[in-house]
């Protein structure tokens, strides 16, 4: 049985806010074409069909819908995914999806259908407004932060299950107890932090983490949370999960946690697909799903040449007692928020050091517990 996760652009790289920082506004200014407008019918029929030929009875395929911002497909756009997936998925495939989205579209028409369809929905919020509408503005340059609250209450309202993506820029790795504050107020039981990463090709980084900043933060942030883990609260932060669990039972929850790539299917409005989506670039370009199969992007050479391609390795990772659970990070972000600019010191180990002893007492306790389970 296998567990595959496509990633769909079906907005590609369209949006109506203007975030100062947007990775992908980056990634896609760096392609002959930077935008390849919403996705047609006929491309996501024929994108649905390349997929489902090579699924089996019991395998489990999740669609996961990113942009620039998705939402601008429309409504009907996704009516129409799951209409499809109803008349060429085989009911013995399992399909599940996900949604990330800035919110700012989201009413009750839209949270009804992501509620009837089982939707996992992530929603972009960088914290207390001072922080977020510092940064994530709308295309007439105005904070959104009232609207994506209001949006989070209409989640809330329908009972669509979500979590909330923070991405952690330069100003807000200043301020983590007053994030961890914002959290709890808030009532938010499932977050994800994505460090802010500089130009792919250099430029302005002033909102792009540092490896000290980065170190600084998840340290002071470990501490409340564990706190919170141990009076019984507990709250979900994707990376220590991620990390408490690889340490429990040696298996890995999130590409590049292991310092090497994993095969991913990016698939953007043309049906192009890419192998990663910090590098939806034309040098990279697999293919075209509505013209090739799953199966055959997934294994093409361009694909494990990707995979494969050599980086060089940092001098503090040999000798590094880490080296086992981080390998030197993932590739994009290895050379941005792990290491300093002369090697002299990685941020990722810096936190380690810190906490390693309490995510380990942690995956014990973990993995005694699911011992008892099984018993």
């Amino acid at each position: 049985m296998k567990q595959i996760t496509v990633m769909l652009k079906p907005a590609s790289s369209l949006c109506n806010m203007r975030c100062r920082y947007c990775f992908y506004a980056d990634v896609s200014s760096l392609r002959s074409v930077s935008s390849f407008g919403v996705m047609t019918p006929s491309v996501l029929e024929a994108v649905l069909q390349n997929i489902f030929v090579d699924l089996s009875p019991g395998d489990t395929l999740t669609l996961a819908f990113q942009g620039g911002e998705p939402t601008l497909a429309g409504l009907d756009f996704f009516r129409n995914v799951v209409r499809l997936v109803n008349t060429y998925g085989d009911r013995a495939v399992h399909v599940e999806y996900a949604l990330q989205t800035n919110g700012l579209l989201l009413d009750g028409e839209w949270c009804s259908f992501l509620a009837e369809n089982r939707f996992l929905v992530g929603l972009s919020i960088d914290g207390p407004s001072v922080f977020h509408d510092a940064n994530r503005l709308d295309e007439a340059g105005k904070g959104t932060f009232q609207r994506v609250m209001r949006a989070r209450q209409e989640l809330n309202r329908a009972r669509v299950p979500h979590n909330v993506l923070m991405v952690l820029n330069r100003q807000m790795s200043r301020h983590p107890n007053q994030l961890w504050r914002f959290i709890v107020k808030n009532g938010m039981d499932y977050v994800q932090f994505i460090p802010c990463l500089a130009p792919l090709e250099g430029g302005d980084a002033v909102h792009a983490l540092t490896p000290i900043q980065y170190a600084t933060f998840y340290t002071q942030l470990f501490e409340q949370w564990f706190a919170s883990y141990q009076s019984g609260a507990y709250i979900s932060i994707k990376l220590f999960d991620d990390l408490i669990h690889l340490l429990a039972f040696g298996q890995c929850n999130a590409c590049g946690l292991l310092g090497s790539c994993q095969p991913q299917i990016i698939v953007e409005a043309d049906g192009g697909v890419y192998p990663c989506d910090f590098y939806v670039l034309d040098q990279f370009r697999l293919g075209n799903l509505t013209q090739t199969s799953l199966r055959t992007l997934y294994e093409s050479s361009k694909m494990s040449d990707f995979i494969s391609r050599p980086e060089e390795e940092k001098t503090l990772c040999p000798q590094c007692p880490y080296r086992t659970v981080c390998n030197g990070g993932c590739p994009r972000m290895r050379h941005t928020v792990f290491y300093t600019q002369n090697d002299s010191q990685c941020g990722h180990r810096i936190f380690l050091d810190h906490s390693m002893a309490k995510l380990q007492l942690l995956a014990s306790q973990i993995r005694h517990s699911r011992r008892l389970d099984f018993n």
